[in-house]
């Protein structure tokens, strides 16, 4: 079984019903505070930690006197932007006193799916991440419409453990776990602690939540659990409302570990390498010797470009003969990599009259 103290990379994800009071409308600041401190825990023993919280929508509305019944489109969206930014202060001020930098990063479902938006996003997570920033994500509530959002954050937070290839992924919920059914309403229902693998009978234990504030019930867990793990990401569902509910968790508290099928890094080379490749890069005898060396691949060895692709499109990367070497996702479309075949990082931008990346295509994004 995971423990956290063993992590590389975290993402947590915490509900609106541990970070907002039901009653009151108002930020559980105590709670948040000790949440900063489990932060600051994982952080000391050298992990990256990334937050995905639930709470805009919950905050602005108690701001606004908006009560607690459903809201329309357009108040949800005011209410988000009303409450986004108490959010992102609020967990700047509780993680500035342990030396942490926070940012915020709003996303739609559309930036995951549409490769270009996914890549710029992996960048600039990883970028964060390698300061040592702790990115606060949520889903950008103010624009997205049904047709682009997630509808809940335990997807969403699937969807980030992926996108920064995190090895944990930890639901602090309301529930300390996954039943077998609704311990609400049965009393035999049981605990799992541990679930090597989501079948059918797994999926029909899933019954709907229980919050009044939060929108994803067991089902969405479940499919939170499906995608981390099957790119590699342990997940676990733990009651958060707790003080310090990480260190809790690290210390024997109630929860259900769902286990990884494989390495996140191994399970997205194995996406890349399933892909149709869109078009070709011939790389010459030094790039070859670099990509076998496990190093990104620079304009600088690119000797031809054929075909028709756009950026973040899967392409095959050939030698010289024709041998194909493996497969990435390219950061350039196909005629932007053409203009660049060649050149040095610092010519790039000479070239292309405007900053451009190091990589045509980094070793993150490649499988070879």
């Amino acid at each position: 079984m995971a423990t956290l103290s063993t992590a590389r990379r975290v993402v947590i994800k915490i509900g609106s019903a541990l970070l907002v009071d039901r009653a009151s409308g108002a930020l559980r600041a105590d709670w948040l505070h000790a949440l900063a401190e489990d932060v600051a825990w994982l952080k000391s023993l050298g992990a990256d930690v990334v937050l995905v919280s639930s709470g805009s929508i919950a905050l602005g509305r108690g701001v606004l006197g908006l009560g607690g019944s459903d809201l329309p489109l357009e108040q949800s969206q005011a209410a988000a932007a009303v409450g986004q930014i108490r959010l992102a202060r609020a967990y700047e001020e509780a993680l500035a006193p342990h030396g942490l930098t926070t940012a915020q990063v709003l996303v739609t479902l559309e930036d995951s799916t549409d490769r270009r938006r996914y890549l710029n996003s992996r960048a600039t997570m990883e970028t964060l991440l390698s300061l040592g920033v702790v990115p606060i994500v949520n889903e950008n509530d103010t624009v997205a419409t049904d047709e682009i959002r997630y509808g809940d954050n335990d997807r969403l937070a699937a969807q980030v453990a992926v996108t920064v290839e995190a090895d944990q992924l930890i639901l602090l919920s309301d529930v300390d776990g996954f039943y077998s059914a609704n311990p609400q309403t049965d009393p035999g229902a049981h605990r799992y602690e541990v679930i090597d693998a989501i079948t059918p009978e797994i999926e029909a234990m899933a019954g709907d939540g229980v919050s009044g504030l939060s929108k994803g019930g067991m089902i969405t867990k479940l499919m939170a659990a499906k995608m981390a793990t099957a790119a590699g990401c342990a997940m676990a569902i733990t009651e958060g409302s707790a003080m310090r509910p990480l260190t809790a968790l690290e210390g024997g508290a109630n929860a259900t570990w769902f286990r990884p099928q494989g390495d996140p890094q191994a399970a997205r080379k194995r996406w890349i390498a399933a892909m149709k490749p869109r078009g070709q890069i011939t790389v010459d005898a030094g790039a070859a010797r670099a990509l076998g060396q496990g190093k990104s691949l620079l304009p600088a060895g690119v000797a031809q470009v054929t075909g028709k692709f756009g950026r973040g499109d899967p392409v095959a990367i050939c030698d010289a003969a024709g041998r194909k070497l493996g497969q990435g996702l390219s950061r350039y479309t196909a005629d932007e990599a053409a203009a660049i075949r060649g050149c040095r990082s610092d010519q790039i931008e000479g070239v292309l009259g405007y900053p451009g990346r190091a990589a045509l295509i980094h070793r993150d994004d490649m499988a070879v």
